[in-house]
């Protein structure tokens, strides 16, 4: 357990980002590939089902032991909390009501936060953004480690401490690594979460709470699911920046798995991405992919050449906004 990782960098490229070169040829090919895009009609039915059944499961576990609100949260409350979060993300590319609606899109990934316990949707809205226009850029991208975290998680057992502490790194990283001034959304996003915290602790207590919590930080650790963390951008073979996972886990996940298509096609809902490799399959069928995120967790920990330093990343001009 105490075998260092090879790796003391970062794989420095000095390329553009393969997405947007793809796109291009694509939809040359393919244009019927823009009929793909636009807002997914049951995404707003699916996720208020799932943000409703977690409030029954508030009421539910109200009365459980401690031991019982950790098994629910790991085992089904935090699956459908991180399924959220991958619906918000989702709901980032305005898929929920299409980009005319913007605000509608906001509004809806706030209360896709509700069960999540901890205010997210507009801040991840602000920093994905970049995560896509600039993938891999340095200060930029906060979706890659810092060098602390590269030097220091380089054995399997700081591996294993990281990423179970992979929740408070990804929401503080983008605070020291890229700070932005805090917007009405983020004020409007804890304003609510908060006060429906309250609600549920006024109604049921705090065991709710914690159920609610607890499987946010444990399944976004680790947990199966947790496993796309790791498989989207981290460099399982030299030369390759982003991959796809073609498992069963997709169907929980909002086909998150099925990241090089999402990359390249940002606009098109996750119910409609096993499409764009149907159709382009010439584009997607040789390129390296993911079948396990489990084995992805399990790579990622004892393999001693893939660390937190297993990452591409590139120098990236600032887009001018318009």
């Amino acid at each position: 357990m105490g075998n260092h990782v090879t790796r003391d960098d970062f794989e420095w490229v000095y390329t553009e980002q393969p997405h947007t070169q793809r796109r291009k040829e694509i939809l040359a090919k393919y244009p019927e590939i823009k009929t793909l895009m636009g807002p997914d009609p049951h995404l707003k039915w699916i996720v208020s089902g799932m943000v409703f059944t977690q409030f029954l499961a508030c009421y539910l576990v109200k009365d459980l032991s401690w031991k019982w609100i950790f098994f629910w949260a790991y085992a089904f409350g935090g699956c459908i909390n991180h399924s959220l979060s991958l619906a918000i993300h989702d709901i980032s590319h305005n898929v929920a009501f299409g980009n005319k609606q913007a605000k509608w899109n906001r509004w809806f990934a706030v209360f896709a936060n509700l069960p999540i316990g901890i205010p997210y949707s507009a801040s991840f809205k602000k920093y994905h953004i970049d995560h896509h226009r600039y993938l891999g850029g340095d200060s930029l991208d906060v979706d890659i480690p810092t060098d602390f975290e590269g030097w220091f998680f380089c054995t399997p057992l700081r591996k294993l401490l990281w990423l179970f502490l992979q929740p408070l790194f990804y929401s503080l990283r983008p605070l020291y690594v890229n700070p932005k001034a805090v917007t009405r959304m983020e004020i409007f996003n804890a304003l609510i979460q908060f006060s429906i915290d309250l609600i549920i602790y006024y109604l049921w207590g705090l065991k709710p709470i914690i159920y609610l919590i607890a499987g946010t930080i444990l399944c976004m650790g680790i947990h199966p699911i947790s496993g796309h963390f790791i498989a989207e951008h981290y460099m399982f073979l030299k030369g390759y920046e982003t991959y796809s996972y073609y498992g069963p886990l997709n169907w929980l996940t909002f086909n998150v798995g099925y990241h090089m298509e999402h990359h390249d096609f940002p606009s098109i809902p996750g119910c409609r991405l096993p499409m764009v490799k149907k159709i382009a399959a010439e584009y997607y069928d040789n390129l390296p992919h993911h079948q396990s995120w489990i084995r992805v967790l399990w790579d990622f920990v004892f393999d001693d050449t893939i660390g937190p330093y297993s990452r591409v990343k590139r120098l990236c001009k600032l887009a001018k906004e318009s």
